[in-house]
């Protein structure tokens, strides 16, 4: 036989058992892997997949890890009990449109220009997302859902896969653009979600993926124009709309109240303005029992959503590398300061959100982190665990210090604010400019003169006692608008 065909028999013969022993290798630790979760290598470096999961108007207080009586939210609870469930979180603007983009720029309003609930059509499509980011390093992007900047529904920048609905979109057989295509989807809006979602992680590639699941849940079914006002949808059905299978769920619950519900303002002048025909706020002016109870039924279809997420993740055998987020936008009025339907404000009713991060490799289960969070900081945290680079006009801070329980320096204090419009009578003319510490709360109207706000929340966590014109306050209220004007210089 040549020598050369000897050689290559030879070597072919090597390559064979090489490539036998390296399969029974991996075979085996395949195998010790399944029997023994422990055994898995959490400092081994891997790109992790991200399932971002962002509710329309959820509420901190109303889920079942936070506390809540009655509500069963067995998912989203599970992110929080497997990783950071962060007790101090809250969004930099307390309405839809720029919290939204907080989280997609890690940019304050003032700075990505997303100020308002308007048609920012143009400038949505310019935002430096952290998807698009993402999408750059080689990830596989998606966004479905609700978009809510303006009412364009054109794909965006940065996302591979995109399926989103017109401004604020439909409860039932609601309309998709789906990759530029727009169709008709058959069947209830967080079910469609869903559907979609498990879809995109089952997809088959090697690439890691990010996921950005932006609910309509939970709420209202109404159209927004242009202007940032809303009308009746087009299907004529109104209201908060719970899956048929949820409908009813909680009609015989008892609403839980907060101790500062139906209590008429007496201090805050801003409130207290006579505006048009509307009523003195009373309790005849707070958000019903029955729109609590629709809103709670349709947090059900959500949270099931998110369980067939885990189920999809589990199939693809990709729990341990994938980063889970759930999170809200921003609050809702439910009575307190009298107050319904709404958000907006400066209080914490709307401006506290719930916030979890699950990621078994990398975060401990059980952590509660107590440090001050803000949207802005979900941004930066998703790039660092990819190993993406943090640009430095990102205004938010990674929290994989806070975390990891190595935070030197963290934030003591935090700017938050919110742009006059003319869409909500009662709040017209009250654009603000606010500073929260643990202990203080300031608020400096742009658009009012001698309303501002001040509040001991250590002493007065319900902000029932509007401190500014007190004696005693003149330092405090100094020190604050000092602070105010650092922030704002800060993040100029």
């Amino acid at each position: 036989m040549p020598l050369i065909n000897r050689f290559s028999i030879h070597n072919l013969l090597h390559r064979f058992v090489l490539a036998a022993l390296a399969c029974l290798f991996l075979l085996s630790q395949t195998s010790c892997s399944k029997q023994s979760p422990a055994s898995v290598d959490r400092d081994q470096p891997v790109r992790p997949n991200i399932v971002l999961v962002l509710v329309d108007d959820l509420r901190w207080d109303e889920l079942g890890v936070a506390g809540h009586p009655y509500i069963q939210t067995p998912n989203i609870d599970r992110v929080a009990t497997t990783g950071a469930y962060f007790q101090n979180s809250f969004t930099t603007t307390a309405l839809c449109s720029p919290s939204r983009a907080s989280f997609l720029t890690g940019q304050y309003a003032h700075s990505n220009g997303i100020t308002d609930n308007l048609a920012r059509n143009e400038q949505s499509h310019r935002l430096k997302t952290f998807p698009k980011k993402l999408d750059e390093i080689g990830y596989d992007t998606a966004f479905i859902g609700k978009w809510h900047m303006g009412n364009d529904d054109t794909p965006r920048p940065g996302f591979d896969t995109w399926a989103v609905m017109k401004g604020q979109g439909e409860a039932i057989d609601p309309d998709f653009n789906i990759d530029g295509e727009r169709r008709q989807i058959q069947g209830y809006v967080t079910d469609i979600l869903t559907d979609l979602a498990t879809d995109f992680i089952a997809k088959s590639r090697t690439e890691p993926f990010l996921l950005y699941v932006s609910h309509k849940a939970l709420h209202p079914n109404i159209t927004q124009l242009d202007d940032g006002s809303s009308v009746a949808s087009p299907s004529g059905i109104p209201g908060f709309i719970a899956a048929d299978r949820h409908d009813g769920m909680y009609s015989t619950a008892s609403q839980t109240r907060r101790p500062n519900f139906a209590v008429p303002p007496t201090d805050k002048p801003a409130l207290m303005r006579q505006i048009g025909a509307l009523p003195a706020l009373s309790r005849e002016t707070v958000t019903t029992d029955q729109t609590i109870q629709d809103r709670q039924e349709m947090l059900m279809a959500v949270d099931e959503g998110l369980g067939r997420m885990f189920e999809a993740l589990e199939e693809i055998g990709a729990l341990d590398d994938t980063i889970v987020v759930v999170a809200s936008d921003h609050g809702y009025w439910y009575g307190e300061h009298a107050l319904g339907a709404q958000r907006r404000l400066a209080y914490e009713e709307a401006i506290r959100i719930p916030l979890m991060i699950s990621y078994p490799r990398k975060i401990e289960s059980g952590l509660r982190p107590a440090d001050t969070v803000l949207s802005i900081d979900v941004a930066p945290t998703l790039l660092e665990y990819a190993g993406a680079a943090i640009d430095p006009d990102i205004q938010g801070h990674s929290l994989i210090p806070v975390i990891e329980g190595t935070a030197q320096g963290w934030r003591t204090s935090f700017l938050f604010e919110y742009y006059s419009d003319t869409v909500f009578e009662r709040i017209e003319s009250m654009g603000y400019k606010a500073v929260r510490t643990d202990q203080y709360k300031y608020i400096e109207y742009t658009d009012l003169d001698g309303m501002d706000e001040l509040y001991n929340l250590q002493d007065d966590p319900f902000e029932l006692n509007n401190i500014i014109g007190d004696a005693d306050s003149t330092d405090v209220v100094e020190e604050m608008k000092q602070e105010l004007q650092r922030l704002l210089k800060e993040t100029g």
